[in-house]
C-alpha cells in the first residue's frame, strides 16, 4: 500500500481521537451499520481530497464499511492532523497528507489520489475536479461531491460555461450541511482558532466579520455571544440588511478597518483586506481568515508594507509597519479554524459527512440518467439526516394527524 504521511508511530494517538469523534457522530454511525449489511459501495474506488481530520477518518471508514476502496489526500496544507492520517494508514486506508506540506507536495498528493483511477471523487475546494478538467482528462469518474461553498461556486461556473465533464453533487447546498456545518461549525471553530492563537479576550472588542453568508453569520453570532461589538462588511444588500436587523453595525471595509480589533474574513473572494485597509488599521489589529483559500487577506502587499515580521506564537505572526503600528496575522492567512485549531466539531460534521455518504449512494443509484451538471442532494435524504440527528439529540418530531394531512393536501391542490 502506497502512502505518504508524517509519522506512522502517531497511529495510536490518532485512533483514540478518531474514536472520541465517532462518539459524537451518531448519524454516520447509523449509516455505517446499514452499509455493513447492504455493501452499496462494493468494488467502488473513492478518491477524496478533504481536510484530514478525525471526523474525515470516520467518513472514510464508513465508505469502506460499505465495500468502498478509499484513498485520501489533504485539501489544505495546514489542516492535516498527522495522528489521524497515521491511524488511517495503520488501518489499511492509503493517505497522502503531511501537515505543513509545501505546494509541490500538495499537488503530488492530489495526483497520487487520481492515480488510483477513482470511480467517485470527493472534494473540499474542487481541486481534484479541477485537475480532472485540466491535467487528467483521461479520467472520467461517475460523479463527484463537493463539500464547501468555494468549491460549489467553481463548479457552477464550470457548468454555466458548459465545461463540466461529469455530474457533481453540491453537498454544501444541503440544509443539514450549510445551516449547521457552515453556521455553527465555522462560528465556533473559527473563534476557537483565534483563541488558541492569541489567548485574547473577545468581550469588549470590536470584531469585524467580512462576509455575512452562513459562515459569516456563525462567526458574528458567536462573537456577539462572547461579548464583542460586531461589525459586518457585506456587498449583498439583503445580507447587509439582515446583519443590520440582527443588531450588528454594517460598514464598508474601509470604515471598519479603522475601528476593528479582530478581523475575520469569510467571503471566498480575493483581497477583501488589502493595502488601503492595512494603512488605517489600529496598532495591534488581528487578522484571521475563515474562507477556504488563503487569498482573502493580501499578505503579499502586507509583507511589502512591513519593515519587519516575526513569529510571536505558533500561529501568530507580527508585521511591524514603518509608523510603529503592529498588525498580527493568524495561521498564515489560511483557514484559521483548521490551521490553528481542530476544525468543526464532530457533532456538525456528522451531518455533513452523512450527506457525503448518501450522495455517493445517490450517484451510484442514478448514474445512468445523471447529466454533467451540479445537483443538489434530494430533499428526502436531507430530511432523513435531520430526523436522525434530532433523534440522537433526544428531540421528538411532531406528526400530522390524518385530518391535518388531508387538509394540507387539499390546500396544496387549491381545493
Amino acid at each position: 500500500m502506497d502512502y505518504d504521511i508524517a509519522d506512522i508511530s502517531l497511529a495510536d494517538d490518532g485512533e483514540q481521537r478518531i474514536a472520541w469523534a465517532a462518539r459524537r457522530m451518531p448519524v454516520l454511525a447509523s449509516l455505517r451499520a446499514r452499509y455493513e449489511q447492504s455493501r452499496p459501495f462494493e468494488g467502488v474506488r473513492f478518491g477524496a481530497c478533504m481536510h484530514v481530520t478525525t471526523e474525515t477518518a470516520n467518513l472514510m471508514r464508513t465508505l469502506r464499511a460499505g465495500g468502498g476502496e478509499v484513498t485520501l489526500c489533504a485539501s489544505n496544507p495546514l489542516s492535516t492532523q498527522d495522528d489521524a492520517a497515521a491511524a488511517l494508514v495503520a488501518d489499511g486506508i492509503p493517505v497522502f497528507a503531511v501537515r505543513r506540506e509545501d505546494t509541490e507536495t500538495y499537488y503530488r498528493h492530489l495526483q497520487a489520489v487520481l492515480d488510483t483511477r477513482p470511480d467517485i471523487t470527493m472534494d473540499d475546494g474542487a481541486d481534484l475536479v479541477t485537475l480532472l478538467h485540466t491535467e487528467r482528462t483521461e479520467l472520467t469518474p461517475l460523479g463527484s461531491m463537493e463539500e464547501t461553498t468555494t468549491g460549489v461556486i467553481r463548479l457552477r461556473a464550470m457548468e454555466a460555461e458548459g465545461a463540466l465533464r461529469f455530474p457533481v453533487v453540491a453537498v454544501n447546498d444541503s440544509d443539514t450541511k450549510h445551516l449547521f456545518d457552515n453556521r455553527h461549525g465555522t462560528g465556533q471553530s473559527a473563534l476557537d482558532g483565534v483563541l488558541r492563537s492569541t489567548n485574547m479576550l473577545i468581550a469588549g472588542r470590536t470584531v469585524v466579520v467580512v462576509g455575512f453568508g452562513d459562515c459569516g453569520q456563525g462567526v458574528a453570532d458567536r462573537s456577539d455571544g462572547l461579548g464583542a461589538k460586531v461589525v459586518v462588511v457585506e456587498v449583498d444588500p439583503v445580507r447587509a440588511l439582515s446583519a443590520a436587523m440582527e443588531g450588528y453595525q454594517v460598514m464598508t471595509a474601509l470604515e471598519a478597518a479603522s475601528v476593528g480589533d479582530l478581523f475575520v474574513t469569510v467571503t471566498g473572494n480575493i483581497h477583501v483586506l488589502r493595502e488601503e485597509h492595512f494603512e488605517v488599521m489600529k496598532d495591534g489589529a488581528i487578522l484571521a481568515n475563515a474562507g477556504h483559500f488563503d487569498v482573502e487577506i493580501d499578505l503579499d502587499t502586507l509583507s511589502k508594507l512591513a519593515v519587519s515580521r516575526k513569529q510571536i506564537r505558533p500561529a501568530l505572526e507580527e508585521f511591524a509597519m514603518d509608523d510603529g503600528r503592529r498588525l498580527f496575522v493568524l495561521a498564515e492567512g489560511r483557514l484559521v479554524n483548521l490551521a490553528a485549531a481542530e476544525g468543526h466539531p464532530a457533532d456538525v460534521m456528522d451531518m455533513s459527512f452523512a450527506n457525503q455518504a448518501l450522495a455517493a449512494e445517490w450517484i451510484l443509484d442514478n448514474k445512468a440518467k445523471l447529466e454533467s451538471k451540479v445537483y443538489r442532494l434530494p430533499a428526502d435524504l436531507d430530511q432523513e439526516v435531520a430526523a436522525l440527528k434530532l433523534a440522537a439529540l433526544g428531540g421528538g418530531l411532531e406528526l400530522l394527524t390524518p385530518e391535518q394531512e388531508s387538509y394540507m393536501v387539499s390546500w396544496r391542490q387549491g381545493t
